[in-house]
């Protein structure tokens, strides 16, 4: 009998930030991207905020009030001090990725299977948020 061999390989889930400055209108900005894989308890997110295309689709916006606001999903990630900061990782990306009727929201968590997570993220990043070719 022949053993299978031993794969790095993790599923993943990940989910878009936006900015959504008129709700009711559903027109957004993606401006971060956050991933987690719960097997190897592992969380990552990263805001971007392209302060060009902000003055285009939300004038009058205050783009740093903004990247305060936003920054608590890095810190969340990070497992900063506090009861949602101790939570495990797959917890704290529920947390990030619940539904909300606001400005700042998220897509649904969308699956993934990769051997390498910090370069999906990067890749996801690049596609999704910055908007760069590969």
């Amino acid at each position: 009998m022949q053993s299978q061999p031993v794969s790095n390989s993790c599923l993943y889930e990940y989910a878009v930030v936006q900015f959504c400055p008129r709700v009711e209108r559903g027109e957004c900005l993606n401006v971060g991207l956050v991933m987690m894989c719960k097997r190897r308890r592992w969380l990552r997110a990263r805001i971007y905020i392209d302060r060009e295309l902000m003055a285009l689709f939300a004038p009058g916006w205050d783009a740093k009030l903004l990247a305060a606001q936003l920054a608590s999903f890095e810190s969340v990630a990070a497992g900063c001090p506090g009861p949602i900061g101790s939570l495990e990782a797959h917890e704290r990306f529920r947390w990030l990725t619940a539904v909300r009727s606001a400005c700042i929201t998220t897509t649904r968590p969308h699956p993934g299977h990769t051997d390498d997570l910090d370069s999906t993220f990067d890749r996801l990043f690049t596609e999704l948020v910055e908007r760069k070719p590969l």
